[in-house]
């Protein structure tokens, strides 16, 4: 049984994610054509060795000439709906894009209908959710486990001026993880990668027992003193020592009804 284990020493992105798939071993170009099912013209990926701190990692960037940025949820939808996308990656990503929209309705309360994500319903989002969907599929994992996630604290702007970090999506979007402080001033987890986690993980905890079989890196844009990159390590389970599962995430998303947008 393949396991993906992310280790967010500095946080999490869906460009962090798809890098360190692409740096554990999944092709750019398997990647790049099973995302051409989405049947949207007017992006690209391309990939980059670089340093974040004294380490090498692989950035991936999704590369946009569509510069429609806010979508509601019914449009992104139709878009998946179209694609020619495998059904069970098709189903996720609609899940992955609902909670979203339920907790940017919840956050602004208004109904789901009427939210409309801005940054969040961009092209690159949508190619970063599948992506990353589809980059575990063609890696035929099976289990994902994520360390507990690293949220830190201060302010930030955004499409709907300044807001506090966390973002409230994605505080929201993390019930049921496991979560940990960190003196950083800076989103360390953006809300698609608290969808897109909370979606895939069984469970949140340390790393289980297992035969490791690829390692790979994903850097993040941000640039520090601290190495900003993501662990990604493949590996399949040495059977009954699996590890037990420190925390099974709650899919369901109450209402939030206070916050900033994210």
């Amino acid at each position: 049984m393949r396991i993906a284990y992310f280790d967010l020493i500095a946080g999490a992105s869906g460009d962090m994610l798809l890098g360190a798939l692409v740096d554990a071993g999944l092709a750019l170009s398997r990647l790049q054509e099973g995302l051409d099912a989405l049947r949207l013209p007017g992006f690209e990926l391309a990939q980059a060795r670089v340093l974040r701190g004294a380490f090498s990692a692989t950035k991936v960037d999704v590369r946009v000439t569509d510069h429609v940025t806010a979508r509601h949820l019914a449009e992104i939808e139709a878009l998946l709906d179209a694609s020619a996308l495998p059904a069970h990656i098709r189903e996720r990503a609609r899940r992955v894009f609902r909670r979203i929209v339920e907790v940017e309705a919840g956050i602004h309360n208004i109904p789901v209908e009427q939210a409309h994500l801005h940054e969040l319903g961009a092209l690159d989002t949508i190619v970063d959710v599948t992506g990353v969907l589809l980059g575990l599929d063609l890696l035929q994992v099976e289990r994902v486990i994520v360390s507990p996630v690293p949220l830190g604290r201060g302010m930030a702007n955004s499409a709907h001026g300044r807001m506090p970090l966390p973002a409230p999506a994605t505080v929201a979007l993390l019930r049921g993880a496991a979560i940990v402080g960190v003196d950083h001033a800076v989103e360390t987890v953006t809300p698609t990668a608290a969808a897109l986690l909370t979606e895939l993980a069984e469970s949140f905890g340390p790393l289980p027992a297992m035969s490791l079989t690829a390692v790979g890196y994903g850097a993040g844009t941000r640039t520090s003193p601290e190495p900003n990159i993501l662990p990604g390590r493949l590996s399949d389970a040495r059977g009954d020592e699996e590890g037990p599962a420190s925390r099974r995430v709650e899919r369901s998303v109450p209402p939030c009804g206070h916050g900033g947008p994210a």
